[in-house]
């Protein structure tokens, strides 16, 4: 453990990924059709909407990136630009967020071995889970990227997929006998926003949150090659192709049904795959939900254990948590966030005892992350 030094490790290939991972989670393949329940057709405009908030995000961070790249990112830029207390505020709130969404996948992942395995405790997947991220995480930040960049590439490739599929049914007719479903879903059943703006904002509020994930780039500045070119080429570039995937898989969902038969549908992305004629639909994405939930998890270490090194490194923090081993990692912060992230194991144990439902306790537990993963954005702007 020589040094306090963190080493540049990352491609831009792999900061690219890093950042579409993050962003790209468990909601859009199985939670998509709650938020279109609020709003109907319209949700395409919610994304719209927030995509343009995303937009004012990803250009101030990547100003500030670009001038000063550095591990503790936006939780030292509050400090710098705002005040002390609102990059200590910062760097905790993105901790705790991380943390949180990694014991929900955590949680997730042994819900969803169960589709093959009914019998299996739910708890014994996610220790594997949790084993295997923190010991990439532990290898190298090189390993960790590399991680990443394959999780996120597996959603990536079934988002494409899944439009594609989805624009012959609309427009060929393929997988429905040759007849075009056409454009008239988004506007009967209650028409394009059937809730009204109530619905709508309630439902921008939940769009919102699903890009969080994005503000991943700011944490890899600090061990990323030449950061100011690859940064800035990361930023430019994930805006685009994030707003793309999700408009494009959200535009086929409420396309080619009923937004209100969505509820009884299961997942879009099964339901489209399986009308194409892949037989194979519901095991494919449910693999695809793991590795998505993996990926989470995998970005909640990362992320947590670089914030708690900046906050040592600041004094705020016991100096253990600034040791980095011949590797480059900092090995006591992964260590620390694994073992918070543990507790959802725990969580999985307990909490069926109270609530019923596997969906729910995720859902429970994931939205304990939303209002944290804010503060990091508002920060970010008023920097």
């Amino acid at each position: 453990m020589e040094g306090n030094e963190l080493q540049r490790g990352l491609s831009s290939r792999q900061i690219q990924m890093i950042a579409l991972g993050g962003t790209i989670g468990v909601g859009l393949f199985m939670g998509a059709s709650s938020t279109i329940a609020w709003t109907g057709p319209s949700v395409i405009f919610a994304y719209l909407v927030a995509g343009l908030f995303l937009f004012l995000i990803m250009r101030a961070m990547g100003e500030m990136v670009y001038l000063y790249p550095t591990t503790g990112s936006f939780a030292n830029y509050a400090t710098d630009y705002l005040h002390p207390v609102a990059g200590y505020i910062t760097a905790w709130a993105n901790i705790f967020q991380w943390i949180v969404v990694g014991m929900a996948e955590v949680i997730a992942v042994g819900e969803y071995m169960r589709y093959w395995w009914p019998e299996l405790p739910s708890w014994i997947p996610g220790i594997f889970v949790i084993l295997i991220l923190t010991a990439a995480n532990a290898v190298s930040v090189k390993a960790f990227g590399e991680f990443e960049f394959w999780f996120a590439m597996i959603k990536i490739v079934t988002i494409i997929l899944m439009i594609v599929a989805g624009f012959g049914l609309i427009f060929f007719g393929l997988g429905n006998g040759g007849n075009p479903i056409g454009l008239s879903n988004l506007t009967e059943h209650g028409g394009f926003m059937p809730n009204g703006w109530l619905g709508f904002f309630f439902a921008l509020s939940i769009v919102i949150g699903s890009y969080q994930g994005v503000e991943l780039i700011g944490i890899t500045a600090g061990e990323t090659k030449n950061p100011q070119h690859n940064i800035k080429k990361a930023v430019n570039g994930v805006i685009w192709r994030i707003l793309i995937f999700y408009i494009g898989a959200i535009f086929v969902i409420v396309t080619v049904y009923p937004w209100d038969g969505l509820q009884e549908l299961g997942s879009p992305f099964v339901a489209t795959f399986a009308k194409v004629g892949i037989t194979i639909a519901a095991g494919l994405i449910n693999f695809v939900v793991i590795t998505a939930a993996m990926s989470g998890c995998n970005s909640g270490i990362f992320s947590s254990s670089r914030m708690i090194y900046t906050l040592a490194q600041n004094g705020q923090l016991p100096k253990i948590f600034t040791k980095v081993m011949k590797n480059g990692v900092p090995f006591y912060t992964v260590l620390a966030v694994s073992t918070g992230i543990f507790i959802g194991v725990i969580l999985n144990i307990v909490l069926p005892m109270i609530i019923e439902g596997s969906e729910s306790i995720f859902v429970y537990v994931y939205s304990a992350s939303i209002l944290p993963g804010m503060i990091p954005w508002f920060m970010i702007l008023f920097s």
